[in-house]
This record gives structure tokens, sequence and C-alpha cells, in this order.
């Protein structure tokens, strides 16, 4: 599979597939292909679909298999970016829940079980995240820019909630308290951060959609004048 990241703010990634190599994705973020690829919508099993259904992504999955050489594109829901990531056995990714866009059929998408109590209740990437395994490549979605750091062993990043995109496997994420009561209820930043602990990459995205929705709910009509 050979691929092209294409697009300004609503970018897409065009992949050019051989006979018979097939790609994973959502429903819904196919935007065009060529006549000769072939999709099956599939579950894969009752705990592969509830294991999806919790890590944010659907039940079902689209699989398109290449009769002979083709082309298909695959679409960001949300204005920001694609990044791809390659992935192998030594290189598993756990993400945001909704962040996967797509994959070669080597991928496996199941969910990740946040182990500390507080980081899943506030650290504000939830209990269940995505994780990535197998082996090929996998293209995920990013709400605005996106921003790598590279942690060193014990080095910390302390991250607004929402803003976590993803890291790498050997990462650990953990929550602060933010300090000062003046600071929690007048700051605007909320009672906690969250806290990413390295060995390892990290993703930061500069939009979140719960961010912006919660920018943008004052503004929306509510039917009572």
């Amino acid at each position: 599979m050979q691929y092209e990241l294409k697009g300004g703010a609503f970018p897409v990634v065009v992949c050019q597939l051989a006979d018979g190599e097939k790609m994973i994705t959502e429903k819904g973020s196919m935007v065009w292909m060529t006549p000769n690829m072939q999709m099956e919508t599939t579950g894969g099993g009752l705990g592969k679909m509830f294991s999806k259904a919790f890590s944010g992504e659907s039940m079902f999955q689209n699989i398109y298999t290449a009769r002979g050489a083709g082309m298909i594109a695959f679409g960001s829901s949300f204005p920001g970016r694609i990044l791809a990531l390659e992935v192998d056995a030594g290189h598993e990714f756990i993400l945001q829940k909704t962040a996967f866009l797509a994959s070669e059929a080597g991928v496996q998408l199941s969910i990740h079980f946040n182990k500390k109590f507080g980081s899943g209740l506030f650290g504000g990437e939830g209990f269940i995240m995505q994780r990535l395994s197998g082996n090929g490549t996998a293209f995920v979605e990013v709400d605005g820019e996106l921003v790598e750091y590279t942690l060193a062993s014990g080095q910390q990043m302390v991250v607004d909630t929402g803003n976590v995109l993803g890291f790498d496997s050997s990462v650990s994420i953990d929550i602060q308290q933010v300090k000062g009561i003046k600071n929690k209820l007048l700051g605007g930043e909320g009672f906690f951060n969250t806290v990413l602990t390295g060995p390892g990459r990290i993703w930061l995205q500069t939009m979140p959609i719960a961010g912006v929705a919660s920018a943008i709910q004052p503004y929306i009509p509510t039917g009572n004048g």
C-alpha cells in the first residue's frame, strides 16, 4: 500500500492498493474510490463489537479489498490533520476515543483501560482509550494542529484535558489537581490536568472537538428566545 496525504483543514489520505490488498475503516470514512474496490461490512464477533463500541468506535467496520490495482481515499470528519502511524510488535499506540480513521488489515484496534481510577475519572481522556497493535500502517484523526514531543524516561508533560491525541504504549498517563482554590474556580482551566510520563512519544492536538463544542454552546439558540 502506498499513500499520500492531501488537503488542508479537511484532509484526506489517498491509498493506492495492489491486487488483494485490504483497508479497514470506520463507517462513513470512505470519500472516493475506484470501482474495483470491494466492500464488506463486519463486526468481527460479539466481543470485538462491544470492544469497539466501548472504545468510541462503531460496532461495525468496513473492509475494502482491491480487485486489481485500485485507489481509495478516507477523509477526516473534523478540521485538523491525519497522522500516519507505523504499527509493529515494538510500536503499539494508545489513542483518544474516536481517533482511529483507517488502517491496513494487519493492524488490530482494541480497547485500552486506564489503570488508575483518577486518570480515568478526571483526566478528560476517560477510562477507555484505543490501542493499536499488530503490523501495518494506521491513520488517525487529529483535532486541529498536531504537536509531537519525545519524553525521556521520567520526563513529564502536563496537558489540558482533551488535548491528548495519543502516545506510545511505553508512556504512562495520570492526572494532577490544579493547585489553589482560586485557580480552580476562577482560572478557567478546570480542576484537573492530564500528566504524561515518558519514555516515549506523545502527540498533542490543538483543537479538541469537546473544547470547540463547549465554546460555541452559549451561541446556539435554545428555542426559548
